[in-house]
């Protein structure tokens, strides 16, 4: 029999978020929009928070959000500005992968700060986790979720940000694809992203984890070809349970959903692990769940679908305080 993986080190948690805090907003990918960026500005402020960003914030260079440099330099001056106590994403798109090879991973790891997003931004998420060993947090954006109506699952955001443990995520509309159950760390993000990130220095690490998987606009086949690629990697050995996200326009009906639906269950008849699908988190059609990535997590896939997280995401603020005092 194999040995288990070796559970990775706790990771370092951020202060939690409280109402009045400072959020930061930043651009890695794509080019911000002024009248979303502007409405979803208004929800953090309804929400008790005070939303801060850079002018540079709307500058364009060619399908990006100004060079690599000014966004390499709007994420490390977040990290490392005190009265910052969050750090939200604009929007994904494309493009946060080329600020990997020049950001200062160390500098940012110093300064363990909640960081929000999704999409093209899982990326920055999984490397933050890997190679900072910091918390990320798989959720809403601003001029995304945070800019319309309903677009924000407000009970995992306040579980997610305020440090509460052992709570449950929202699970209705979620089915079971695999009985089981399974505990491992919360990780994942965007499939495309996430394969896209296979051979590379930056490849997202899988064992002993509860992988959350989820995408827009790809069809079953596609899919099929993305998990296929992660489980000829090896990047599916050590996985103790998967999670599906809504799968945004991925079926355009229901003979294309029950043959995702099946496709899934092929990949994953070995290992034999529980797989769940539907779980509205990054790309979803409303009330976007945060899910914090580097906690503990149970997975329970029987007659009903069960995801608690196990252990709080963020130190309560006193505490923090009091360990920066002791540095």
């Amino acid at each position: 029999m194999p040995a288990k993986p070796a559970r990775r080190d706790p990771k370092k948690k951020p202060a939690a978020l409280m109402a009045g805090d400072i959020v930061g907003i930043v651009a890695p990918a794509s080019p911000v929009h002024r009248e979303p960026f502007e409405a979803g500005c208004e929800t953090l402020r309804r929400m008790g928070y005070k939303p801060f960003f850079l002018p540079s914030i709307f500058e364009e260079d060619l399908y990006f959000a100004g060079s690599a440099e000014r966004r390499v330099q709007e994420l490390e001056e977040m990290f490392a500005r005190p009265e910052v106590k969050a750090i939200v994403c604009a929007r994904g798109g494309y493009g946060s992968n080329h600020l990997l090879p020049i950001l200062n991973i160390k500098k940012i790891a110093k300064t363990p700060k909640i960081f929000v997003g999704y999409s093209d931004n899982t990326s920055l998420l999984t490397w933050f986790a890997d190679e900072a060993n910091l918390m990320s947090f798989h959720g809403p954006m601003i001029a995304k979720d945070f800019a319309v109506a309903d677009g924000i699952e407000l009970v995992s955001w306040k579980a997610a940000t305020s440090g509460q443990q052992n709570w449950s995520v929202p699970c209705d509309g979620v089915t079971m694809l695999c009985p089981g159950s399974g505990e491992g760390t919360l990780s994942g993000g965007c499939l495309s992203i996430v394969v896209a990130s296979l051979g590379t220095p930056y490849e997202i690490k899988t064992a002993d984890t509860i992988l959350f998987i989820e995408d827009i606009n790809a069809k079953p086949f596609q899919i099929d070809r993305m998990l296929m690629q992660l489980k000829l990697a090896g990047k599916l050995e050590g996985v103790r349970g998967v999670i599906f996200g809504e799968m945004l326009n991925c079926a355009g009906d229901s003979q294309q959903l029950q043959c995702l639906h099946e496709g899934i269950r092929r990949i994953f008849a070995d290992p034999k692990i529980p797989v769940v699908f539907g779980l509205r988190s990054g790309h979803v059609s409303s009330g976007n769940i945060t899910l914090p990535l580097g906690v503990r997590a149970r997975l329970v896939a029987e007659r009903e679908v069960a995801l608690t997280i196990l252990e709080p995401a963020c130190t309560p603020r006193d505490e923090a305080l009091a360990a920066g005092k002791r540095k």
